[in-house]
C-alpha cells in the first residue's frame, strides 16, 4: 500500500494547503528554527507571498495531492523545478491517520518519478535537524547531508 499516485491540487485543494501549510511553517521555524513567532511570521508571510502570487504557485511550483490507486487521499508534495537538473522538494506531508504506513517514501518515490520525467538528474530538499523522523527516511532514499541540506542523484548528469 504504499505506491503514491501524484494528481495536481484543485483549486480548492490548493486554497486550504496554502493556510494549513503557512500556519505549520511558522511553527516550524518557531520550534526548530529558534525564531521568535513574530519574526517567524514576517519571513513566512513574505516567502509566500513570493510563491503564491494572487494565490496560484508561482511558475516553476507544482503541488500535487498524493493518492492511493483507489482515490484515497494520502497527503501533499509541493515540488519546485530549481533548474533543469534540479528539482526541489518544498513541503511533503503524510496525512495524519495515513503515517507509519510506508506512505512518505511512497510519496517521495513519486516526487523521484516526477522530477526523473522532467529530466531532472537531482531531488533536493531542506529539513529541520530537529525533524528526526524525515531525517531517517531521507537517508535511507540515498540522501546525503550538507548542513541540514539534504540530496538525492537520481542518475548522473
Amino acid at each position: 500500500m504504499n505506491e503514491v499516485v501524484l494528481q495536481p491540487m484543485t483549486p480548492h485543494e490548493l486554497a486550504a494547503f496554502r493556510q494549513v501549510q503557512l500556519d505549520a511553517y511558522i511553527t516550524q521555524r518557531v520550534e526548530f528554527g529558534g525564531e521568535n513567532r513574530a519574526e517567524a511570521t514576517r519571513i513566512a508571510t513574505e516567502q509566500h507571498a513570493r510563491f503564491f502570487p494572487d494565490g496560484r504557485p508561482a511558475d516553476g511550483h507544482r503541488l500535487f495531492t498524493g493518492r492511493t490507486h483507489d482515490g484515497t487521499r494520502i497527503g501533499i508534495l509541493w515540488l519546485f523545478r530549481k533548474s533543469d537538473s534540479s528539482v526541489w522538494i518544498y513541503d511533503i506531508e503524510v496525512d495524519l491517520p495515513f503515517r507509519g504506513r510506508g506512505l512518505g517514501r511512497g510519496l517521495m518515490l513519486a516526487a523521484h518519478g516526477w522530477a526523473d520525467s522532467q529530466g531532472a538528474t537531482v531531488v533536493e530538499l531542506n529539513v529541520f535537524g530537529g525533524n528526526a523522523v524525515a531525517r531517517r527516511l531521507y537517508a535511507s532514499l540515498g540522501y546525503t547531508e550538507s548542513s541540514v541540506h539534504m540530496a538525492r542523484h537520481l542518475r548522473e548528469s
